[in-house]
């Protein structure tokens, strides 16, 4: 039997209404079924024409206002018409809008070199939608998870820099924790930034962390529901609202403490505490006793404490982890700003690279004194280096130190040895690894020259670590009880 051309057009109108200030669309498709011996059967069984056109009907007459700042969240089962309405607005919007289905995820890039105008506007993007790990920052696409992917392509919806945010099928493809949390990001974001958001999905559990202004219940053939919600009320995320914190353990910590980008082991550790969500350990938070020196210290308080002030009132926050997954919801605001007045000590500092890019310690309440700078010993120690022909820039290899250290004679080995010895007595403990606050002099130099090319391949990345710009922050105790 000869087989006729399927015939498929879709009917979109769209007006706008002035009297009743919003948009109007009209949209049906016509279909028509081609003939062949099964379609003709169903045509006898059931009395229906197979030739003729079918019009069916998803959205007549329906209103949508449409403000700038909204979040619209669009559910229903498949087949209901969600996309095709997502697909309708997107068209009307034209140049104003990005769409997330269009964006590319290029394949072979480290992801910080495809988002952000600069390195650092990179960082802050990758960081809001929760990729804010270092080694992420060197991931390529291929190379994350699911619940990843999907964040880092929330981050380039953003970059877009357009008013309209647009994503089909939204969180679709993730499990549901990691979908209201991906979910309460992308409109926390949305609504600090003034653009407008517009998802459509099947899945009808996201309301509470998207906290929709219009929701739009699609139903089959043309049912549909529409509820607006003006300036709807902040709500934290629906899947940490339960957490708590407690005083924790070394051995808790260590169980999260692999996570960190540096060595997973705090120093000299003061107290831990964790963060659970459902009895699920959710992050942690080590503080530290304090070092002897640190930039930025004196301008906090006035005056540079002496060392039994130090050791009696002064603790450091030298380790701040939350679990991957669930990244963006504040976490990392909340384990500072409960704990800081539970851990005992009237002075809190914080020193962080990572804080120059994501203001987690700011927003529980500390207060960002300087930008800290490396100390001059240090940046004498990295030029000499230099001219013994090691990269600065590759100093955080271990493998990479390892290397170079094979091509030095036994008197470079000796230069080198000369110029880590020359750095300020501050980082001894840092550059030995030791466990305890502080190291002698000599101590450190004994120790140097025990080291072999691992030994000193960890000092030298170490070195590098001291080398980078960070943000020093301090928190009072006496803030607390003026409040």
């Amino acid at each position: 039997m000869k087989l006729t051309t399927f015939v498929k057009a879709r009917r979109r109108t769209r007006r706008y209404d002035k009297e009743r200030g919003c948009y109007v669309y009209d949209i049906s498709f016509k279909t028509q079924a081609p003939l062949t011996e099964r379609t003709i059967d169903v045509a006898e069984a059931f009395g229906i024409g197979v030739d003729e056109e079918h019009e069916h009907v998803l959205y007549r007459d329906f209103e949508l206002k449409l403000a700038m700042g909204d979040v619209v969240y669009i559910t229903g089962d498949s087949g209901s018409g969600k996309s095709v309405l997502l697909k309708a607005i997107k068209d009307d919007l034209g140049d104003e809008a990005a769409y997330m289905d269009e964006l590319d995820a290029p394949k072979d890039a480290s992801i910080i070199d495809t988002v952000g105008g600069s390195f650092s506007e990179g960082l802050m993007l990758l960081s809001m939608v929760g990729l804010n790990d270092a080694y992420l920052f060197l991931r390529r696409y291929g190379e994350l998870s699911d619940g990843q992917r999907y964040r880092y392509r929330i981050a380039r919806l953003i970059d877009q820099g357009k008013q309209y945010w647009l994503c089909d099928e939204f969180c679709s493809t993730l499990d549901r924790t990691t979908a209201k949390i991906v979910s309460y990001s992308l409109q926390k974001h949305a609504r600090r930034t003034g653009a407008t958001l517009i998802v459509a999905t099947t899945h009808k559990d996201l309301a509470l962390d998207l906290n929709p202004s219009v929701h739009i219940v699609k139903g089959w053939g043309r049912e549909k529901e529409i509820k607006y919600t003006s300036n709807p009320t902040p709500r934290p995320c629906n899947v940490t609202k339960d957490a708590t914190i407690r005083e924790s353990t070394r051995d808790e910590y260590m169980q999260l403490g692999y996570l960190h980008y540096r060595d997973h082991k705090p120093p000299v550790p003061y107290k831990f505490y964790a963060l659970d969500i459902n009895n699920d350990l959710a992050g942690v938070i080590a503080y530290s006793y304090s070092p002897v020196m640190a930039k930025g210290r004196k301008k906090a308080i006035g005056y540079a404490p002496k060392l039994d002030e130090l050791n009696r009132d002064w603790t450091t926050i030298s380790r701040v982890i939350v679990h991957p997954k669930y990244r963006g919801t504040g976490l990392g605001s909340k384990l500072v700003k409960e704990t800081l007045p539970l851990q005992g000590r009237r002075h809190v500092e914080l020193v962080a690279v990572m804080a120059q890019y994501n203001p987690f310690a700011e927003k529980a309440g500390m207060k960002r004194i300087l930008i800290k700078e490396s100390h001059q010993s240090i940046t004498r120690a990295l030029d000499q280096l230099k001219e013994l022909g090691f990269n600065s820039s590759l100093l955080g290899s271990e493998s990479n130190n390892r290397r170079k250290l094979q091509e030095l004679d036994a008197m470079e080995m000796e230069t080198l040895r000369s110029i880590l010895k020359k750095v300020s007595s501050q980082y001894y403990r840092r550059l030995s690894r030791q466990s305890r606050p502080y190291v002698r002099k000599q101590e450190y130099i004994d120790w140097l020259d025990e080291q072999d090319e691992m030994g000193l391949s960890k000092t030298l990345k170490t070195l590098s670590v001291l080398a980078q710009s960070k943000v020093y922050l301090y928190w009072c105790m006496d803030w607390e009880d003026e409040q």
